[in-house]
C-alpha cells in the first residue's frame, strides 16, 4: 500500500532532522516571507518557487524541504541529504516518503507525500507537529484520486479548536484522515480510537501519530464505515470532520473517500447526529462538522433540530455558513481538480449533474456548521437545545467556550428563579458596555453588551438590565440587586425579576455575566 512506513529508527532519524532544520510553520514563513506566504494559501506557487529558490544559509535547509513536500519540485539529491543528514535520501525512500532518479548528487529527488509542519492553538494550547498526507494538485498538477488522503484544511482546525479539552479517558475520532484530530485528543485523552473506511488513511494516521511521538498504545486504528468499528463501545468524547459533502450520486460524478460517505443528500450527517449516541457514555460529548440542506419552505433549524430531537441529547448547533446551490457545486468540483479551464466538458456535465440533484430534493441552499451532542449524566433535567446561526468572526479557540457554556447550562438548570436570587454573579473581564444615546437626552436608546472572546456576541439590553449587570461585582445576590431596582424604578422587585432574570440567565449561558465562585 503506497502510504510511508513505520519503521522507528528512521521515523526518529526523520524526526530529528525536521526539527534540527528548524521546518516548523514559524520558520517556513520568516523563509517565505508574507508575500510568499500569502500567495501559497491562495494555491500559487510561483512566489513560494522564487523564495525557496534564492534561499541560503540555515533557510537552505528549509527551502529544500519546502520545495520537495510542500511544492512537488524536483531537489537534487545532494541538497536532499544535506537537509536530511541522520536520514539520508535512502532512509527517506525507505519510508515511502520520495523517489530518486538514481544515486548520484545532482539526481533527483521528487516527493510522494506532501510533509509539511502543522501549528494550531486548541483548549491545552499550542499543538505543533509534522503531518503526512497525499500530494495535492498544487503539486501534481492534476485531479485528485479517488482515495486521496487529505491534509490539514480549514475545516480540519475550525474543528480542533472547537473541540472541549478536559481530561478523559477515552475518545473517539470517526473518520480520522491523515490524524490531526486523533493527535490533540491524544495530548488530554488516555486513550484514542481512530476510524476511518479508507485504508490508506490509516496507514497515514499511523505514521503522523508515530513521527508525532505519540506511544502506538495510546492510539487503537480501525478500519470500518461510521460507527461499525466501534460498536457497543462507549467514549468519553467523539469527534468527527466525516466524510459530509453532498454530492450527486452517479457514476459520471467521482465519490471521494475522503469526503464522500456514499449516501444521498445529507443522510450521513442526520444518521451520525442521530446515532452517535448509542457510543456516548453518560456526560460524553459529541463534536462534529457538516453540511445539511435547507429545502423549499423550510427553515435550516428546523430540519437539524429534527435531527437533534431524534437523538435525545443535548444539542447545539452553530451554523457557520451558508451557499446557494451553485456556490455550493463550484466549491466541491473545484476540490476534485475539475476546473472549467482544464475541463470545461467535465465542469459542465458536473455542475449540471449537482443542480440536478439538489433540484430533486428541493434543495435552495446547504449549511455548513458545528454540531455539540451530549449525553446528559442526569436524566431528569433539562434538555440543552439551542440552533443558532453565527457568521461573524470568532475568537478561537472556541472549546474553552463551548465547555463553560455547556457547564453554565447545567449550573443554570439546577437553579430555579428562588435558588438563582440567592447567587451572586460578576461581569466576564473580556466584556464591554456601548451606550448609544441621542443628544440632549439623559437615558440611552440603546445598550449593548460586546463580548471580546469566544463568539464575540453582542447583546442588546433593557435599561434594568444594563444597571444590574453594572451591579455584578460579586457583592450582592441577584436577589438583592433586583430588589434594588425595583426601589430605584419605582416598580417592585417582581416586575424587575419578570423583566431581568430571562435576560440574566441568557447572559450566564452565554458568559457575559459568571458565577462569583467561579
Amino acid at each position: 500500500m503506497d502510504v510511508p512506513q513505520t519503521e522507528p529508527r528512521l521515523v526518529d532519524a526523520l524526526r530529528a532532522d525536521l526539527e534540527d532544520a528548524g521546518y516548523d510553520v514559524e520558520h517556513v514563513e520568516e523563509m517565505l516571507g508574507p508575500v510568499a506566504t500569502a500567495a501559497l494559501h491562495r494555491e500559487e506557487t510561483v512566489p513560494a518557487l522564487r523564495a525557496t529558490a534564492a534561499a541560503t544559509g540555515a533557510d537552505a535547509r528549509v527551502a529544500a524541504l519546502v520545495r520537495l513536500f510542500v511544492l512537488g519540485t524536483a531537489v537534487p539529491a545532494a541538497l536532499v541529504a544535506r537537509a536530511l543528514p541522520r536520514l539520508g535520501v535512502d532512509g527517506a525512500q525507505r519510508l515511502g516518503l520520495v523517489t530518486a532518479a538514481g544515486a548520484g548528487a545532482d539526481d533527483e529527488v521528487r516527493a510522494l507525500v506532501d510533509l509539511r509542519p502543522y501549528a494550531a492553538t486548541d483548549g491545552r494550547g499550542d499543538a505543533t507537529w509534522w503531518l503526512a498526507s497525499d500530494l495535492g494538485e498544487l503539486a501534481t498538477g492534476g485531479a485528485l484520486r479517488t482515495d486521496h488522503v487529505l491534509g490539514v484544511g480549514g475545516a480540519s482546525t475550525t474543528l480542533a479548536q472547537v473541540t472541549v479539552r478536559d481530561e478523559r479517558a477515552r475518545a473517539l475520532d470517526l473518520g480520522t484522515g491523515c490524524g490531526v484530530q486523533a493527535l490533540h485528543a491524544a495530548r488530554h485523552v488516555r486513550h484514542v480510537t481512530a476510524t476511518d473506511i479508507s485504508a490508506r488513511a490509516l496507514g497515514f494516521a499511523r505514521f503522523n501519530a508515530t513521527l508525532a511521538g505519540v506511544r502506538p498504545d495510546r492510539v487503537t486504528l480501525r478500519e470500518g464505515s461510521m460507527l461499525e468499528p466501534v460498536a457497543g463501545q462507549s467514549f468519553d468524547l467523539v469527534v468527527s470532520n466525516p466524510p459530509f459533502v453532498i454530492t450527486p450520486r452517479r457514476a459520471d460524478v467521482p465519490a471521494y473517500e475522503y469526503r464522500d460517505g456514499g449516501r444521498a443528500g445529507d443522510d450521513l450527517v442526520r444518521d451520525l447526529v442521530t446515532g452517535v449516541g448509542a457510543v456516548l457514555a453518560p456526560g460524553g460529548v459529541a463534536q462534529l462538522l457538516g453540511n445539511w440542506e435547507v429545502r423549499g419552505g423550510q427553515a435550516w433549524h428546523e430540519r437539524v433540530g429534527a435531527w437533534v430531537d431524534e437523538s435525545g441529547l443535548d444539542g447545539w448547533v452553530v451554523q457557520r455558513e451558508l451557499l446557494d446551490p451553485a456556490q455550493y457545486a463550484e466549491t466541491w468540483i473545484r476540490d476534485g481538480g475539475t476546473t472549467p479551464e482544464r475541463d470545461p466538458a467535465g465542469w459542465t456535465a458536473r455542475y449540471d449533474a449537482w443542480l440536478d440533484d439538489f433540484a430533486s430534493r428541493d434543495v435552495e441552499a446547504v449549511g455548513f456548521g458545528v454540531v455539540t451532542l451530549r449525553r446528559p449524566a442526569d436524566d431528569d433535567r433539562p434538555r440543552l437545545r439551542r440552533l443558532e446561526e453565527v457568521t461573524g468572526t470568532v475568537r478561537q479557540p472556541l472549546g474553552p467556550a463551548v465547555a463553560a457554556a455547556l457547564a453554565a447550562h447545567d449550573w443554570l438548570a439546577a437553579r430555579d428563579d428562588d435558588a438563582l436570587a440567592r447567587e451572586r454573579l460578576v461581569v466576564a473581564a473580556d466584556v464591554t458596555e456601548e451606550r448609544y444615546l441621542t443628544p440632549g437626552d439623559v437615558d440611552p436608546r440603546i445598550v449593548l453588551l460586546r463580548q471580546g472572546g469566544g463568539f464575540g456576541r453582542t447583546v442588546q439590553v433593557g435599561t434594568a438590565a444594563a444597571g444590574f449587570v453594572g451591579a455584578c461585582d460579586g457583592e450582592l445576590t441577584v436577589g438583592q440587586l433586583v430588589g434594588a431596582l425595583g426601589a430605584l424604578l419605582d416598580v417592585g422587585a417582581d416586575a424587575v425579576a419578570a423583566d431581568v432574570l430571562p435576560t440574566v440567565r441568557g447572559l450566564v449561558e452565554d458568559g457575559l455575566l459568571l458565577p462569583a465562585s467561579t
